[in-house]
């Protein structure tokens, strides 16, 4: 697996509610900023949040678009968790199961930033299911697609 920063654009309505959000409630360090962007520090990993009119459609699911992270570990997992919910974050999907005694089992939430961005964190008890473990056919919730 590459240890190299993964690097993702995103839209936001403004830059204040961005670095309320990521900053203070999610403690990313935050990077260079002018008055239509700033760059976040994601847990080693890059974002840079642009400021744009059009946020496109809000979704009412979590599918197609969400990005987040893959705890190494419970604890840490447990930590997003409680900061998220400390710092009155907005659950999208509250925290729960999936996939429960099964391969694919994971602990997994979802939150939604000012712009409506939404983020999943995520634990897998077997670490094999984050690639592997091909012979099982779930990918997400049935339940969430749209159509």
């Amino acid at each position: 697996m590459s240890s190299s920063p993964f690097h993702l654009s995103i839209p936001v309505k403004d830059i204040e509610s961005t670095k309320t959000f990521y900053g203070e409630g999610l403690g990313c360090s935050l990077g260079r900023q002018s008055s239509v962007a700033i760059t976040l520090n994601f847990h080693g990993h890059q974002i840079v949040a642009h400021v744009t009119e059009d946020l496109g459609p809000q979704q009412t699911s979590i599918y197609p678009r969400h990005f987040g992270l893959i705890c190494r570990t419970e604890e840490e997992w447990n930590e997003l968790r409680n900061r998220a919910q400390t710092n009155s974050l907005i659950f999208f999907r509250e925290p729960r199961r999936r996939f429960p005694d099964t391969p694919l089992e994971h602990l997994t939430f979802f939150l939604e930033d000012p712009s409506h961005n939404l983020l999943e964190f995520k634990y897998y008890f077997n670490p094999n299911a984050i690639f592997g473990e091909e012979t099982f056919s779930q990918i997400g919730d049935v339940h969430e697609r749209n159509g």
